[in-house]
C-alpha cells in the first residue's frame, strides 16, 4: 500500500523573476490559493496523510503556510469572519507535512533522493510541486490503484505535441491497454526526430525504494543534473515499469502563459467571477 508522498519544491523559479527572488514558485496563488495547497490537497484526496516537502533556499513561506498562525486565527475569530478562519484552520491539520531542504540544485533525481529516510522500504508516490491536476478521481488515486494491481514503479503520462516532446521526459514501449503501457524506453528532453514516442512523463510517479539505489548509480546528464528519467532508466532494466495515461488535464505552471491561462480557466470556474470576468474577456476581444 502506499501511504506516503513526496513533493519536490526546491527549484529557484527563475522564470517568474523578480516575483520569486524572496516567494517560492510554488506558493504563486491561483487566484487566492498558492499552487502547492492544490498539489497537497490531490495526495490527503487521495488518502495519503504523510507527506515530504523537499525544500531549498528561500523556501520558508511553504511551511509558514502549512503551519498554525494564532494570531491570524486570534483576529479572524474575534471578527466574526468564520468561514476564512475555518480554512487557516484547515491548512494545519491537512496532513502530516514534513520539510527537509535540498542543499544543492542537483535536479529531480537529487531532490527525491532527500526522501530516502522517510519513506524507507515503502513505496511512495511523487508529486510536483508547481503542476496542478484536475480531474474526477484524483490523478494520485488513479497511480495508487494501478499500483495495486501491478505492484511496480508506475509513471503518469500523457500525450504531448511532437513540436513539445523536448520539454519532458518521453518513454516508449508496449500497449498493455489503452490506458496501459510497459516501459522499454525513456529519454530526458529528447528532440523530435529522438523520441520514441508523444508520451510524455507528466509530474506524478509511484516509485519503489529501489529508485534510491538508481539514483546513486545515476551520472549528471542534461544541464550537469541528476535527471529522475536517467535514474529510471537505470530501474528499469532491474524491475518492471508501467505507465499509466491517467484521466484528467494538467496545469503545468512552470512558465507565465500557462500560469496566466491557469488562472483564467480556474477564475471562470468561481459563480463570483465568471460572468463578470467572461463579460470583459469579451470587451477585450471585442477591443482587438
Amino acid at each position: 500500500m502506499v501511504k506516503k508522498a513526496v513533493i519536490p519544491a526546491a527549484g529557484l523559479g527563475t522564470r517568474f523573476l523578480p516575483a520569486t527572488k524572496v516567494q517560492p514558485k510554488e506558493m504563486l496563488p491561483i487566484i487566492d490559493t498558492p499552487t502547492i495547497q492544490y498539489v497537497i490537497q490531490e495526495a490527503v484526496d487521495s488518502g495519503i496523510e504523510d507527506i515530504l516537502v523537499i525544500t531549498g533556499k528561500g523556501k520558508r513561506a511553504i511551511e509558514d503556510h502549512f503551519d498554525r498562525n494564532f494570531e491570524l486565527e486570534s483576529h479572524l475569530e474575534g471578527k466574526g469572519k468564520d468561514s476564512a478562519y475555518d480554512e487557516i484552520r484547515r491548512l494545519a491539520d491537512m496532513a502530516n507535512i514534513h520539510f527537509i531542504r535540498q542543499k544543492e540544485m542537483n535536479g529531480l533525481g537529487d531532490a527525491i533522493r532527500q526522501a530516502r529516510w522517510h519513506t524507507g522500504s515503502e513505496p511512495f508516490v511523487v508529486l510536483l510541486g508547481d503542476t496542478v491536476m484536475k480531474s474526477v478521481i484524483p490523478v494520485t488515486q488513479q497511480l495508487i490503484d494501478t499500483y495495486e494491481q501491478y505492484q511496480c514503479s508506475i509513471l503518469g503520462v500523457e500525450t504531448v505535441p511532437r513540436e513539445k516532446v523536448s520539454r519532458y521526459g518521453i518513454l516508449g514501449g508496449n500497449t498493455i491497454s489503452d490506458h496501459l503501457m510497459e516501459v522499454t524506453d525513456l529519454v530526458e528532453k529528447p528532440s523530435p526526430e529522438e523520441a520514441p514516442s508523444r508520451f510524455a512523463i507528466a509530474a506524478r510517479y509511484i516509485l519503489t525504494p529501489e529508485i534510491y539505489k538508481a539514483i546513486d548509480e545515476t551520472p549528471r546528464g542534461k544541464n550537469n543534473e541528476i535527471q529522475i528519467t536517467d535514474a529510471l532508466k537505470i530501474l528499469m532494466q532491474r524491475e518492471r515499469i508501467i505507465a499509466y495515461k491517467f484521466e484528467g488535464k494538467r496545469y503545468d505552471l512552470g512558465n507565465k502563459l500557462d500560469y496566466l491561462k491557469t488562472t483564467i480557466e480556474f477564475a471562470l470556474e468561481r459563480d463570483e467571477f465568471a460572468k463578470p470576468l467572461m463579460q470583459f474577456l469579451k470587451e477585450i476581444v471585442k477591443g482587438k
